[in-house]
């Protein structure tokens, strides 16, 4: 293979993100539960561990929100130049 650009084109949908997102946030939240279930023979490292978790689902649905507002900001200035046309 030489060192250029891969020609595979990958496909985003919406849908397939939102499943992605809503597993990462189940299987958080089912590890959260768990660890609050089983306090006193809970270790340090967990509490970081499921802290930097929820962190990461947090910034993850962040950037869906981001995505659909620019998307959604490029459908309407799309129907704005249509209007003007």
């Amino acid at each position: 293979m030489s060192g250029g650009i891969n020609p595979k084109i990958a496909t985003l949908s919406l849908t397939g993100l939102m499943a992605a997102y809503s597993k990462l946030q189940s299987t958080t939240m089912a590890q959260v539960a768990a660890s609050a279930c089983n306090i006193s023979n809970a270790q340090p490292g967990q509490f970081l561990m499921l802290q930097f978790m929820m962190s990461t689902v947090s910034q993850v649905g962040q950037s869906i929100s981001n995505l659909v507002s620019q998307v959604q900001s490029m459908v309407n200035n799309s129907v704005r130049n249509q209007k003007s046309s």
